[in-house]
């Protein structure tokens, strides 16, 4: 009987962990990569905001190859969360909810300069004051997981 409960408990615990696991490191990432505020200064030898954060970045996620684009805002996590404590949009193409920020963002855009070779990692820098549509990891009290869009 209690070699039962423990196999039930096991069965229904073990996936249930894993899956908020997942959620709290997507959330976790997003806040270390997609949040810089306030933003920060890197050392010249890095030429530019871009190329200091793309580094980071990509130091971060453990990966040798440099991403195409990069989205950071530069505001404070609840500002930014508060866009996923309620979504009735389904993005089906991501499997997730989604948001589009009722704010406009500072934001910074790291474009990757294209005539580069893909192991140079050289990075044009836009900022601008945008919307932004946010992955969001429930459809209740969620919190922003991914930057798939701007407005």
């Amino acid at each position: 009987m209690v070699l039962s409960r423990i196999l039930v408990l096991q069965l229904l615990l073990v996936p249930a962990l894993t899956f908020l696991s997942f959620i709290s490191s997507e959330v976790r990432n997003f806040r270390i990569l997609h949040i810089d505020y306030p933003k920060v200064t890197f050392h010249e030898g890095f030429q530019g905001y871009c190329n200091g954060l793309m580094s980071f970045v990509r130091g971060w996620k453990k990966e040798w190859h440099c991403p195409w684009i990069h989205y950071v805002l530069h505001a404070p996590w609840t500002k930014v969360s508060r866009n996923c404590k309620y979504t009735d949009s389904f993005c089906e193409d991501f499997n997730e909810y989604c948001s589009l920020s009722q704010d406009a963002f500072f934001l910074t855009t790291c474009e990757r300069l294209p005539l580069e070779p893909p192991s140079t990692c050289q990075y044009n820098e836009t900022t601008s004051t945008r919307r932004v549509y946010l992955l969001c990891s429930r459809k209740y009290n969620g919190e922003p997981m991914y930057i798939i869009g701007v407005l």
